[in-house]
């Protein structure tokens, strides 16, 4: 007898927050976590982290190296709400106080393999001279209470935000079954895990 489809696929992420690069900043860390929809459910891994602290050294007078890994894989009935990992970064101040330097949020690439994505990132602005003003003088920029809203995009261009610096990451995706629920993320149709060629 024919066995039924499986009714789940599974989405394998491994990689690396490898760098950034923040002109006038040093000494600078960088928290992940990953955000995505109810379908999903995480069976191993880690959500979400907080990597060293990395300082500019002569050997890369520009590029904060973090290298910091990321490992966690999920399961999910449906790609709607497929992962996004999201991105602080923090490092001090003036006065020795932990600011945030720049959001970024980026998608996990859908197709297994090796991928490296460069993430814009950005910091929201005060809106107003007097706040502006007041965050200098007691050190405390705005800053978003939950980060996860920068993977939401709606209700973002209420928010006055500039560019400021990036960040690398590296991204190993494998995925399993998703090709029998009928959706073609562009690799062999083997029934084994995909991503793993060429590792």
């Amino acid at each position: 007898p024919a066995m039924a489809a499986p009714s789940v696929f599974l989405l394998a992420v491994s990689g690396e927050i490898e760098s950034g690069e923040f002109p006038g900043f040093d000494d600078l860390y960088c928290k992940f976590s990953f955000v995505y929809g109810q379908d999903w459910v995480p069976t191993a891994g880690l959500e979400e982290g907080i990597s060293q602290i990395a300082s500019k050294s002569s050997v890369s007078p520009t590029t904060l190296v973090w290298n910091f890994p990321i490992d966690i894989t999920f399961k999910s009935t449906n790609p709607f709400g497929w992962p996004q990992i999201v991105l602080s970064v923090y490092g001090p101040d003036f006065f020795g106080h932990d600011v945030v330097r720049g959001y970024g949020a980026v998608h996990v690439p859908f197709v297994p393999g090796r991928h490296k994505r460069t993430i814009a990132m950005f910091v929201p602005e005060s809106t107003s001279r007097l706040q502006q003003l007041t965050s200098w003088f007691t050190g405390r920029r705005p800053e978003f209470t939950d980060p996860k809203v920068v993977a939401q995009g709606e209700g973002r261009e209420v928010t006055r935000v500039r560019s400021q610096g990036f960040v690398t990451i590296s991204f190993n995706v494998i995925t399993k079954d998703l090709h029998k629920l009928g959706y073609d993320v562009g690799q062999g149709q083997s029934s084994g895990p995909q991503g793993l060629q060429g590792l």
